[in-house]
Order: structure tokens, then sequence, then C-alpha cells
């Protein structure tokens, strides 16, 4: 343990069962409490609220190396009008065979092919995409066309009719990452039915006519009026701004810069949020930890990551995972080129809820 609240991990602490029968009591009575759907809660109060933070989560990396040729022998084994959606889930190794990355967080790697239109529909988890490989493709959300290049960001917002498409010639990959665990857990988790995929109301998206320059906003926009103006964030953008910011930063400052609905300033979905981060050649961050639980992404580059007591190798296309309350720190291992990190967190639902914390050490 260091400093603050303390972190107790799944081997140290977790089991899969609550007690929920005090041995000290007449059997009859516990049998009756049963009987009538009662619980002691002095059995369990400890588990339920214990006195250092709880983490079943793990820090883990997805090696695309390793995850690129199963996800192209998944194209070729599983059609795209069986799998509806194509994807391979990243699944946290300490959460027992869940389909989750995090406690709050699904992550997965999806793939479509040359001219594959995945159908229409909408969920009520909140969705985000970030492209890892291949172009020609594109995504329709509320019939706003927004095609894919590597690093390009796009959120499908709940209950938002989105399909895929791809006109190019090459496998085109993204990461999916979802709020589908937290959503689960109000029993609130849907998805209508599929429906064909639409031909595009628009052929660009917000962020190419609309939203070009920080500070400038359109007086009217031309888009459908659905509650989020901007669905794509394109990746060449972004790295202009984070080289832009890279340049003029104190050797010491981290270059990092927040994904945000640019009419109001906040997260680009209620539930997650989303971050870019530059890292110089041979640039060693100082350390971080968060209530909130990220995903990794990395855009450009290779270094390391030390998440709590695991170092973390990463390269171009990786994934990995940062749970929560774990210390971390990021080195560029390249002594001439930058790198680059996209991630996505639940920081704005832990916002909400007044749960955020956070500490940063040099």
């Amino acid at each position: 343990m260091t400093g603050g609240w303390g972190m107790i991990t799944r081997a140290d602490a977790m089991t899969d069962a609550i007690p929920t029968r005090d041995t000290t009591l007449p059997p009859d009575y516990s049998s009756a409490l049963e009987a009538n759907a009662l619980g002691p809660l002095w059995t369990a109060l400890h588990m339920l609220l214990p006195q250092e933070r709880v983490a079943r989560p793990v820090p883990h990396r997805w090696a695309w190396k390793d995850a690129r040729p199963l996800l192209l022998e998944a194209a070729r084994l599983v059609p795209i009008e069986q799998a509806e959606r194509r994807v391979l889930v990243l699944a946290n190794p300490g959460l027992g065979g869940s389909y989750a990355i995090t406690s709050t967080l699904f992550a997965g790697l999806q793939i479509i092919l040359p001219g594959e239109l995945a159908p229409r529909h909408h969920h009520t988890p909140a969705a985000l995409r970030m492209i890892v490989e291949g172009t020609g493709a594109f995504t329709t959300v509320d019939g706003v066309r927004c095609d894919m290049e590597p690093g390009d960001l796009i959120i499908t917002p709940p209950m938002r009719w989105h399909d895929h498409g791809h006109e190019g010639t090459a496998p085109v990959v993204w990461l999916d990452g979802l709020d589908l665990p937290l959503v689960r857990a109000f029993d609130a988790s849907r998805a209508s039915a599929l429906k064909p995929a639409e031909h595009p109301l628009t052929d660009a998206d917000p962020s190419l006519d609309e939203f070009t320059a920080a500070g400038l906003v359109p007086k009217r926009s031309r888009y459908p009026a659905t509650g989020y103006p901007m669905v794509r964030w394109p990746w060449r953008t972004v790295r202009q701004a984070l080289q832009a910011m890279a340049r003029t930063a104190a050797p010491e400052a981290t270059v990092v810069l927040r994904y945000v609905d640019p009419t109001s300033g906040r997260a680009p979905l209620r539930t997650m949020g989303a971050s870019a981060q530059w890292l110089r050649p041979g640039e060693r961050t100082g350390r971080e930890r968060r209530t909130a639980s990220a995903v990794y992404h990395v855009i450009e580059g290779r270094g390391e990551s030390v998440v709590g007591e695991t170092r973390l190798a990463w390269e171009r296309g990786d994934t990995f995972v940062v749970p929560p309350w774990h210390w971390t720190r990021h080195v560029n291992a390249a002594g001439d080129a930058p790198a680059c990190l996209f991630s996505f967190d639940d920081e704005p639902a832990l916002q909400a809820l007044g749960l955020f914390e956070e500490e940063i050490e040099p």
C-alpha cells in the first residue's frame, strides 16, 4: 500500500460468495431468515464495505501481433450475417470469464471486410470506436456518415441508430468501447431488432466542415439535432493539436488532450470520457492513480507502462487496461520518435456519482 487508501487485489481479498448465514445463530433462526428472503448484514458488512479499495480487474495487455491473425481468421470463419457484429472481446483475466475489461467497461476488437454491411440497430449502452487499421469503411450514426481512418474516434450515443459499411479493398479493424457492464448493473441493457443498413443522409460529418477550429461553433448546423453535435474526431486533427502542444509545453508537463463536445466542453458521452496523450522521445511521466478505470490503445510508437506492480511493454496496435486506483506511469522507449496513446474511461460516471478521486506524483 502506498499513501492514501490502499488497494486489495482479488487474490488478496475477494471470494466468490458473500456469507449470508451467521454460524453463531440457531440454525432454525437462520433458516427462518432465508425463508423470508432476509439476511444478516453483519456477516457480509466488511465485504460489501471494505476498509480498503478492492479491485477485481487486473492490469493486462492484449498484443496486436497476437490479436490481428485471430481477427482475420474470425472474418474467414464467421459470416457477417451470422455474427451481426464480428467482435473478439478483451476479457479481463481478473473478472472470472466475464465479457468485460473492467467492472464498468467493455472492450472488443471488431473487423469488417470489403463489401460488407453490418445491419442497423441501436442499444442502451453508449459506445465509442477507435480505428486501429485499414481505410475505406464508414459508420453511420443517426444518418451521419463518418469515414473511418486509423486513429479516428467515433461515438455512438445510447439509443442512436448506427450501422457499418466497407467500400475499400482491405479489412478494417477498430476497438469498441462500451459502458455495457455498467448498464447491465442497472438491468437496463437491451438492443433493438436489426434493420437493413440505409444510405447515409449526409456524405460527411461535422468534424469536417462545422468543427474545424478551436473556439468556433456553427450558428446553425446542417446536421440532425440529436443532442450530440460531434460524433467523429479525426486523428489527423487530434495529432496536430497534440504536436503543437508538445512543442510549447515545459519538459516536465504532461501533454494530454481530452475529447469533448465542442459546444459544451463536456465529455462526448455521459458515462465515458476519452483522452489522447503525446509522449516525447524518452519521456517518463509522473505517477498517477484514479478511482476511474481506463483502457489504453497505442496509436503510435512503443514504450511501457507500469500499472501497480505490473510492467506492460507495448507497441502500435496494442491495448492495455488500468484498473481503478492503480499507480500508473508511462514511458516512451524510443529515443527519436513520439508515442501516442488513446484512452477511454468511466470518469464521467464517477464524477456524476461523486466518487471520482485522483492522486498525482512527480
